[in-house]
């Protein structure tokens, strides 16, 4: 039997068994026996482990609201971005703990976390927030100091003579 076209070919796997995907099936959602998502972020050397359920919006990092934890307004809209960008805002219950790093370090973290836990609680939200750059690790960190040098890069005066 010699196939000439798709079609062909398509009813040659339909004949044998094989069923041909036309769309990729969506993933189903993490989420375990309490009705929440976890997911962990990373920025610098910050960790936050994040849990997120369905609820009224609250934000709470290391047992403290987040406006609490976060003083600078910068640093609240950076852990809000990725339930904005989904629009999700006040339909979620975050519960987060963070370590290490500095507050900018931390925020990134959260952020990072939040986006990762949206998509497992809800997959087809994971091409906005990719699209949105929040489910990428920030790889950036700061360079270690070099031997013979004063810092990572600056170097002792040059003198010509």
């Amino acid at each position: 039997m010699s196939t000439t076209s798709f079609e062909d070919l398509k009813q040659a796997a339909e004949q044998a068994g094989v069923v041909a995907a036309s769309e990729p099936a969506t993933p189903e959602p993490k989420i375990d026996a309490q009705g929440r998502a976890y997911a962990s972020g990373k920025r610098k050397t910050a960790v936050a482990r994040v849990w997120i359920k369905p609820g009224s919006g609250r934000i709470v990092v290391n047992h403290k609201d987040h406006a609490a934890y976060f003083g600078r307004a910068v640093l609240q809209m950076i852990i809000k971005q990725p339930l904005v960008a989904a629009e999700r805002n006040g339909q979620y219950d975050v519960f987060c703990t963070v370590k290490g790093s500095g507050p900018s370090g931390q925020a990134g973290a959260v952020r990072h976390g939040i986006a990762r836990a949206l998509t497992y609680y809800e997959p087809e939200l994971r091409g906005v927030l990719k699209k949105g750059g929040f489910l990428t690790r920030d790889a950036r960190a700061v360079e270690r100091k070099k031997y013979g040098r004063k810092k990572a890069r600056k170097s002792f005066q040059f003198s010509k003579r």
